[in-house]
């Protein structure tokens, strides 16, 4: 368990970030330790997560067939949870060979953090389907809204704390973006969750 303060700081630093302030760095532990610790970001946005899961639980099972409810949650955490790790282990292995191999732990501990606040951004989408359920077309809307500003929010994040340029920071931002919709895809397919669903974690 990290110290509140901790936890308050990274994220605050996440957010300077997102709105593309590379003083933002400051804030976070760029230690080893700080890195390792980054991954309890994971615990902090358990909760937004759970909530989207939850959400979108009763449609999934019911096309899905036998699959009950709580099989539903279990299988969309797995895929946003593969979403989220398995991209950066491929920056891992790519970060050396593509000359990123000093911006790797910023990069890392800013994602993590980041996709906090991203995933919490998304939260409202969330609310909206379980409170008026009718209102699907809405819900879309919402979540397109959301889920573009959440991609410019991240954009500005990755070139900030790769600092190596507009262009490579692109770069990397696209190729991660890649990466996510390449597990994603992969996974809803391996778990059959046939369904469009939105609960990005970047």
């Amino acid at each position: 368990m990290l110290p509140a303060e901790e936890i308050q700081r990274s994220l605050t630093g996440a957010w300077r970030l997102l709105l593309g302030k590379a003083d933002g760095l400051r804030l976070l532990d760029l230690s080893v330790d700080g890195f390792w610790n980054s991954f309890f970001s994971i615990v902090v946005a358990l909760p937004a997560m759970a909530l989207g899961w939850v959400s979108v639980a009763d449609q999934l099972a019911g096309d899905i067939g036998t699959i009950s409810r709580f099989g539903v949650v279990v299988r969309l955490a797995v895929v946003d949870l593969g979403t989220w790790l398995l991209p950066l282990i491929a920056f891992a292995l790519a970060a050396r060979p593509a000359g990123l191999g000093d911006r790797f732990v910023a990069y890392v501990v800013a994602s993590n953090w980041g996709s906090v606040v991203l995933v919490w951004l998304m939260l409202p989408v969330a609310i909206l389907k379980l409170i008026a359920p009718s209102a699907n077309d809405a819900a879309i809307l919402f979540s397109l809204l959301l889920y573009t500003a959440s991609l410019v929010l991240g954009w500005r994040l990755t070139n900030a704390a790769v600092g190596k340029g507009a262009a490579i920071g692109t770069a990397v931002f696209a190729a991660m973006f890649v990466a996510s919709l390449v597990v994603l895809f992969t996974l809803q397919g391996m778990l059959g969750l046939s369904v469009p669903y939105s609960t990005p974690t970047r």
